[in-house]
């Protein structure tokens, strides 16, 4: 898939995030109280140099069937969500400070990352050689939160990234994780 493309789905799903968290609950089955859903821990801890604001939580799904589909086809472009019972959307700014990093760690669904502002450096637990994965403004970032991760602010200026999270209902949508020893730092 194309930078172009990834970073348009990325924008989409961000927009469309956004929307539906601040629906007022029109489109979106809740089993809490928008209070309890923003409140909701985003962590344990948050990595160093870095704040978050969480723009808002959903939970989404189709009480008539647990089978949760959508899919739309506009001319040669698709996108499909599927989810099985229901999931949670939240999405969350986080501002990292030069030298800002996220600690390791993993999530229980996957991540779309929008980097806003500034340069953001990720790396994987599971490639043995620590290669940086680099995005600047305008460019999006899927992290599938199966293994640990980490991302960092190695630019020197402050970096901003919009993030979107698809998660079981009431998950932690960040999990701990302990350095897996393949990168220097």
């Amino acid at each position: 898939m194309s930078l172009v493309r990834i970073s348009v789905v990325c924008a989409l799903v961000v927009v469309t995030a956004v929307a539906a968290c601040s629906d007022g609950g029109k489109n979106s089955v809740a089993p809490r109280s928008q209070q309890e859903a923003v409140n909701m821990p985003m962590s344990n801890t948050m990595g160093s140099g870095s704040s978050s604001t969480v723009l808002g939580r959903a939970t989404f799904s189709d009480p008539n069937d647990q089978n949760f589909n959508v899919k739309r086809i506009t001319g040669d472009w698709q996108m499909q969500i599927k989810s099985k019972p229901a999931f949670d959307i939240a999405v969350q700014s986080i501002v990292f400070q030069p030298n800002g990093q996220s600690g390791w760690h993993t999530h229980p669904g996957p991540v779309f990352i929008e980097v806003v502002s500034g340069t953001m450096t990720f790396y994987q637990s599971d490639d043995p050689t620590c290669t940086p994965i680099v995005r600047t403004v305008g460019q999006g970032y899927l992290d599938l939160g199966e293994h640990a991760h980490i991302a960092r602010n190695e630019s020197g200026a402050v970096a901003q990234t919009i993030v979107t999270y698809f998660a079981p209902p009431g998950a932690a949508l960040k999990i701990d994780a302990d350095n897996p020893g393949n990168c220097s730092f």
